[in-house]
């Protein structure tokens, strides 16, 4: 290690000490502060007093007494800077950050006697007033209610940045008495209205924030500063714990509207949530003036889920799409996560989240994370929830700054903010503050925490709050006398018992307790035109296929571009899958419509086939024609993710609610993958709408097909998503042509109903022969729920058999050539969910000789869309047709791991399905 910028070295270097000590004696003020304090004792004023007079020629006594002197104050600084080192990386081991007292471990690097310096040579001696003064600074400064983390920052700028942040004070917070009296009236109001529904609401599940009191005055002040720095809004994220404080005191709820969820009231559509899962956007009144929205998340039970989404939101809302280059202020909206102390350890969510905030495609300009650090998760303490010393270590690996803080010590909890904000002004990056507290109550209000934690509870019991602490404080200081204090305790108790009485007399006069109804599904034909004029369509493929003359791309990816880009420039097509979704996406963005494409490997492609960025085979840079259409006007953006399903999706959902015009997709590399983002998937895109009233249009582009690859590779789990479909709350489509994937995400982007999408993308069908479209199907019509066989029209009164599919398996179908396949017709269900009704009943109407039904998938019998589709074509049968399934047995693993097995598994359905061998495959 070699001497950092404030003059300190490595502790073993001994020379750097001593040139520093002689440096010293010849001029105090040319070596750095840090080194004064440590060389010299100070005076009264604090000001370094002047070195030793170096010895004369001819005062040889002299002489040896000031070498001896000498040395000892090398070893004394060589002491001292060892001791520096130490109270920056360690000092926070020993600060004073538990409310409840409890002593922290310390770490023996604290300890001078660690360094060389015994306990006799600090009692008397040369050295004695220079190590007690230096012992007292560093005390001062790393172990009192603030402990910090930085020393494993790997950048020196922003290690530099705290130590100055630290030691040199600017950021302290040193309350004026009017301040501090607003202060404990905030304390008050959040402390009040807690005891308040603790009497009216007796043991209802509220999550109380007692204990963590100061973290609204603390979000008060992040507010503030934020818009100091220019932001327009803050977006919150955080689970139940304090949640109804932060809605009244921070959003601006009413007190009555909080009211009235205890009282059991509800309004609006679907099925509502609870009222500590509750979102809301507010207008916050900052003390210049300067009005300032705040936003807080919806967020199930799932604590963690909502960080990426609230990242999501805050992306969306920085990014301007009305121009077609994307532009993004970091400043103009800041993100705050308030995590749990055991989930943010055990969630991996959380280390997902961090892993964004430095990436291009999902950096928000940094995330303040507060950490409302109770001491307990639910029942189980830290030692048996996480293998690390704080709770805040997983940030540690991130580079991200920790400040652990006594939730007890106000100013010192602002302090933290004040620098928490500073920070991510000046680097545009995470930072986490450690609030450390405790729980009054047990997890919910009906707990009763001594159960399980006896001595935890008995040190809890007696302990005052903040606000108590604190009015004592001003008691003593003589700001306030103890009459007034009790006086302003009981008339903000007065004021919520008169502002309950007066909700419960409006109640009186009508009851709204009525379960909502759930919204009806919507009928009639899609409300937006996707074909596009012939014209229209070869301009946009001529736009994306072309690039400047100085982008130098990989000749075969050249000569593969040459080869799509011929299709439509001298004829008709064919076009493939690749192909139609870039015309999709150039027509949106020529239309005015944002598209934000992300995914593992999306930008390629995992199948290779889409590459929408181009890479200079010279200088390695990236160009994106679909970011450069002529005339767009609004942006084209595609990033690859992390290696990431939970968060990455979580972030997408996020976006997309707030960005509603934009088509916003996320692809998993394999279907299979979306299970790791199952949470997502079940409480906030299928729910969201019901619960919280949240639209997006969001898709999902989920790569579904048996290939002979295994059961990691083939299943995107179909019928999960239709076990969640209800209330028109999704779209489910399973495409087998490009023009009709083209159509679909142009009905989409255009039209008004917004719901998110789940799309099976192929895989072997992205270069299958016949799985491509020509022009005229861009033109003449748009998407077609259910597409029925065009071979037998002229057939249609000799057909007894219908085989209804949906997806990859069509194409298998397809190629049985034998005598069977003259009496029977083989239709595609291109949307599954909503269940195209009318379609279906008009193609069973064209076959008057019909006599049965047969439902054809590739998935087990226990999958895919059997069970959805079963009862809802039997429902639309005449009296003697039947239906049947034709395809794999239910099985646990949804396919084989041997591509022999899987082929003779395929054609055995095929035959089923043709009636060669009924119940062969199943």
């Amino acid at each position: 290690m070699t001497a950092d910028s404030n003059g300190f070295t490595d502790p073993y270097n001994a020379a750097y000490a001593e040139e520093m000590f002689e440096r010293w004696r010849a001029d105090p003020d040319s070596v750095p502060l840090e080194w004064r304090r440590v060389l010299a004792l100070r005076d009264a004023e604090g000001e370094p007093v002047a070195g030793p007079p170096r010895p004369g020629p001819s005062d040889a006594g002299s002489a040896a007494l000031g070498q001896a002197l000498a040395s000892e104050q090398v070893r004394a600084a060589r002491a001292a800077a060892m001791l520096v080192d130490a109270y920056r990386l360690a000092g926070h081991q020993a600060a004073d950050v538990d409310p409840l007292g409890r002593p922290q471990t310390g770490n023996p690097m604290l300890d001078p006697e660690f360094h060389g310096l015994t306990s006799a040579e600090l009692a008397a001696g040369p050295v004695a007033d220079i190590v007690a003064e230096v012992l007292e600074w560093l005390r001062s400064m790393y172990c009192g209610t603030i402990g910090y983390e930085f020393e494993h920052l790997e950048e020196p700028e922003r290690r530099e940045w705290m130590l100055e942040a630290i030691e040199g004070g600017r950021f302290g917070v040193t309350l004026e008495d009017d301040e501090r009296l607003r202060l404990l009236d905030r304390l008050t109001e959040v402390e009040g209205f807690e005891q308040f529904l603790h009497r009216a609401y007796l043991g209802q599940k509220r999550f109380s924030i007692e204990g963590l009191d100061m973290l609204v005055p603390m979000l008060d002040l992040a507010i503030e500063r934020a818009a100091a720095a220019g932001a327009q809004e803050v977006v919150l994220g955080m689970a139940h714990r304090g949640r109804l404080n932060v809605l009244t005191h921070v959003l601006g709820r009413p007190y009555e509207r909080i009211f009235a969820d205890f009282e059991g009231h509800q309004a609006g559509t679907g099925t509502g949530d609870v009222k500590y899962h509750a979102g809301a956007e507010g207008t916050y009144a900052t003390a210049s003036g300067q009005p300032l929205t705040v936003a807080l998340a919806p967020n199930p039970s799932h604590l963690e889920a909502v960080n990426p989404v609230v990242e999501g939101v805050t992306r969306a809302r920085q990014e301007d799409s009305d121009e077609p280059t994307l532009r993004r202020d970091a400043r103009r909206v800041v993100p705050i996560l308030i995590h749990g102390d055991a989930a943010f350890s055990a969630q991996g969510v959380v280390a997902e989240t961090l892993n964004m905030a430095e990436l291009d495609g999902y950096a928000t300009g940094g995330t303040l994370h507060l950490i409302a650090n109770n001491q307990i998760g639910f029942t189980t303490l830290p030692r048996d929830g996480r293998s690390t010393y704080y709770a805040s270590d997983l940030a540690l690996g991130f580079d991200i700054p920790v400040i652990h803080v006594n939730a007890d010590d106000p100013e010192a909890c602002l302090t933290a903010v004040r620098i928490a904000l500073a920070y991510r002004e000046a680097f545009g990056a995470d930072f986490v503050i450690d609030l450390v507290g405790y729980r009054r109550y047990g997890h919910n209000e009906g707990d009763e925490p001594a159960y399980t934690q006896p001595l935890l509870y008995q040190d809890v019991a007696p302990h005052p709050t903040v606000r108590a602490l604190w009015e004592r404080r001003l008691i003593d200081e003589g700001l306030l006398d103890e009459p007034s204090a009790a006086d302003v305790r009981a008339a903000f108790q007065t004021r919520l018992q008169g502002i309950q009485d007066a909700m419960k007399a409006e109640e009186d006069g009508h009851d709204d307790r009525r379960m909502p109804s759930p919204p009806t599904l919507p009928e009639g034909p899609p409300e937006a035109d996707t074909a596009l004029p012939p014209e229209r369509i070869r301009a946009l493929d001529e736009a994306i296929h072309s690039w400047p003359d100085e982008v130098h791309i990989h000749d075969k990816l050249a000569r593969q571009l040459e080869r799509r880009a011929g299709a439509l420039a001298g004829g008709e097509g064919p076009v493939d899958w690749a192909h139609a979704e870039a015309l999709a996406f150039a027509s949106l963005v020529a239309h005015g419509t944002p598209v934000r494409l992300t995914g593992q490997d999306s930008e390629r492609g995992t199948f290779s086939q889409r590459h929408l960025v181009l890479h200079d085979v010279d200088s390695g840079e990236a160009y994106c024609p679909l970011a450069h259409v002529p005339g767009a006007s609004a942006p084209f953006s595609v990033h690859n993710s992390p290696l990431s399903e939970v968060a990455a999706l979580g972030f997408e959902y996020g976006y997309s609610t707030a960005a509603l015009e934009t088509l916003v997709l996320w692809e998993a590399q394999f279907g299979d993958f979306v299970n790791g983002a199952q949470v997502i998937i079940d409480q906030f895109l299928v729910a969201g709408r019901a619960k919280w009233a949240q639209e997006a249009r969001l898709v999902l582009l989920l790569p579904h097909g048996y290939e002979g690859q295994g059961p990691e590779h083939s299943s995107a789990r179909i019928e999960r998503f239709l076990q969640l479909a209800a209330e028109d709350n999704i779209r489910v489509a399973n495409c087998t042509t490009p023009a009709q994937y083209f159509h679909l995400l142009r009905l989409q982007a255009l039209e008004t109903r917004r719901r998110p999408l789940v799309v099976f993308t192929p895989k072997s069908l992205l270069r299958h022969p016949k799985a491509v479209s020509t022009l005229p199907d861009f033109t003449a019509t748009g998407f077609q729920p259910i597409l029925g066989d065009p071979s037998a029209v002229s057939r249609a009164d000799r057909i007894s058999r219908l085989i209804l599919c949906s997806g990859k398996v069509y194409y298998d179908l397809l190629a049985y050539d034998g005598e069977e396949a003259n009496r029977t017709a083989l239709a595609r269900l291109e949307l599954l969910y909503p269940f195209p009704k009318a379609a279906a009943e008009a193609l069973l109407a064209t076959y008057p000789a019909l006599e049965e039904v047969v439902w054809a998938q590739e998935e087990p019998r226990n999958m895919g869309g059997w069970h959805y589709v079963e009862p809802r074509i039997r429902k639309r049968l005449r009296d003697g047709q039947l239906v049947r399934y034709a395809g794999r047995p239910g099985r646990a693993s949804p396919a084989e791991g041997s591509a022999l097995a899987h082929r003779e598994q395929q054609a055995a359905i095929v035959r089923d399905a043709f009636g060669v061998g009924v119940g062969a495959a199943s």
